[in-house]
């Protein structure tokens, strides 16, 4: 677990963990209302596209922050090159993560919404609309599926596991991880692809995958996932081991044990054996 703090209290009176379920409810609820529907679609970027509904949930979380934590700020995808989120409290959101996943209609993604204190998630929401699940955690206190609490991976090893990665739209990375994956897939139970990383990290935290590995990622990915796994026993870290930050790219997160036989595999990996 990490180290319990003192957390604000909004305008209302409303704890930040309560506050993140009014966001993650406000943007998931709208997102399935409208799942499997139209979308009005725009392309960011290579394989990178964003929703109407992605535009209007963002709204709904930011007025809702504004009103209970209005000197806060607010970092989110849209606002990444104007918010400074390495000091002072700063919410990071991702109104819906897995955007292609929605857009075609796989019922894998999400809503995430973190509080960060210096950079450091003390608040983690991960909100699965399609299922009806909220992976949350609050500094010190654990970490918890609605009202159950949840452990990472108690695995030995890779041998033992399954393994879910993502790859991201820069096409160097995507088939860095492949490769990574060619050389380990003989040695594990099964990989899979999420195509949500903050579904990826939250499946670590609760133990349904072993550990979760992506190399390009940004913050509003998985501010809240870096909190769960922690909150839940596992280890997150970057791909050279220490610690997971929110603007760490390229990471491991899962059970101690099998990170830690990750982490030796990929070392192997990388330098150019099996």
């Amino acid at each position: 677990m990490t180290t319990p703090i003192t957390l604000p209290i909004s305008t209302s009176g409303t704890k930040a963990i309560d506050v993140a379920w009014l966001c993650a409810r406000a943007a998931g609820d709208l997102a399935l209302s409208r799942f499997r529907g139209h979308h009005d679609i725009d392309v960011k970027g290579h394989r990178n596209i964003v929703t109407n509904t992605d535009v209007e949930a963002e709204l709904r979380v930011k007025a809702i922050l504004a009103a209970e934590f209005p000197d806060h700020k607010i970092l989110s995808e849209e606002t990444a090159y104007d918010t400074d989120a390495t000091s002072g409290w700063t919410w990071v959101i991702d109104p819906i993560d897995g955007t292609k996943n929605y857009a075609i209609g796989l019922p894998f993604w999400c809503t995430n919404v973190a509080l960060c204190l210096d950079a450091e998630p003390v608040v983690g929401l991960t909100y699965d609309a399609v299922h009806g699940e909220g992976f949350w955690a609050v500094a010190g206190e654990g970490a918890f599926c609605n009202a159950d609490r949840i452990a990472a991976s108690d695995k030995d090893d890779v041998f033992s596991s399954v393994i879910s990665i993502d790859l991201g739209y820069d096409d160097a990375m995507g088939l860095r991880q492949l490769d990574l994956m060619r050389s380990i897939f003989p040695r594990v139970q099964g990989i899979r692809i999420t195509g949500s990383a903050a579904l990826g990290l939250a499946y670590a935290a609760c133990g349904r995958i072993d550990l979760y590995t992506h190399m390009n990622v940004s913050p509003w990915d998985v501010a809240a996932g870096i909190l769960l796994v922690r909150e839940a026993g596992g280890v997150a870290t970057d791909r050279d081991g220490a610690p997971m930050r929110i603007a760490s790219s390229h990471f491991a997160a899962g059970g101690r044990r099998v990170h830690a036989d990750f982490m030796a595999r990929y070392a192997v990996a990388q330098g150019g054996h099996t």
